[in-house]
């Protein structure tokens, strides 16, 4: 036993600093409120849509299964820090204690009266808010019946996902995915370049050497028939090759086919 305590002690270790590195990287953002989930596993993959977007505050209320919930935790693959700090709760009230403006998931929205959002449009009225200072929560009904209209009056606004209105019953973290992203893009984070975005393109020198080489070669292979449109066709395909934006390694590579098919031609 003793034997295996340093180790312990070092997962220990390394999960409460993940947990504080996790947790600075993440700004101001909206509560999540889930009013009297059912079952652990959604619990789980709402908070995982919750920190791949930036979000870590999670309340719950009334949850069926009790909390804290192993499978939960085992949903959230990874996103501990989210559920770690779950806060519980007895009713909605309670739960929003201290949150200046509050939105309402719901696949009724006309019935409250109150004025409808989709997600982008309750996502930029929550980061105005937030900015100012302001705490914003987003209730999340259960999974068999939703929000109460108890539950529902309470909020200031509801956001209305625009689903399939013959099939209008989302899982209740697809529902927060959805908001957790537009979150995200209401507050500014961006997806991380792709090697397409990030790659440079060729020397110009380098490019005018490759496209003199394919004239070369078209040429020599008649491609430039009738003479008279030769200038218009060497502008087409210049204006092709240019607007691919075609990196230096690119170029070397259509280099190389225009010689192997030139070869291969010869032969």
């Amino acid at each position: 036993m003793s034997r295996n305590r340093p180790d312990r002690e070092a997962i220990a270790s390394q999960r409460r600093i993940a947990r504080r590195d996790g947790l600075a990287a993440l700004g101001p953002a909206p509560l999540f409120v889930l009013v009297e989930p059912q079952m652990g596993e959604n619990i789980g993959a709402a908070a995982r849509a919750m920190l791949n977007f930036g979000l870590s505050g999670l309340r719950l209320v009334n949850p069926r299964d009790g909390w804290p919930n192993e499978k939960a935790g085992a949903m959230a693959a990874g996103a501990s820090i989210v559920i770690d700090q779950t806060r519980v709760f007895t009713t909605t009230e309670q739960a929003l204690t201290g949150c200046n403006y509050v939105l309402a998931t719901t696949a009724r929205p006309r019935e409250a009266l109150l004025p409808v959002f989709e997600p982008a449009e309750a996502s930029a009225k929550m980061k105005q808010r937030i900015d100012r200072g302001e705490t914003c929560a987003v209730l999340f009904g259960g999974e068999r019946a939703g929000l109460s209209n108890e539950d529902v009056v309470r909020a200031d606004g509801v956001i209305s996902i625009p689903v399939n209105p013959a099939f209008a019953s989302l899982n209740l973290a697809q529902a927060a995915l959805i908001v957790a992203y537009e979150w995200a893009k209401a507050d500014g984070r961006k997806p991380p370049p792709s090697e397409l975005d990030i790659a440079i393109p060729a020397p110009r020198e380098d490019f005018e050497r490759f496209f003199e080489h394919l004239v070369a070669e078209l040429d020599r292979a008649g491609y430039f028939f009738p003479d008279a449109k030769r200038p218009n066709m060497e502008r087409n395909l210049k204006v092709a090759f240019m607007r691919a934006g075609l990196t230096a390694g690119e170029v070397r590579s259509l280099r190389g086919v225009i010689k192997a098919l030139t070869k291969r031609r010869e032969g």
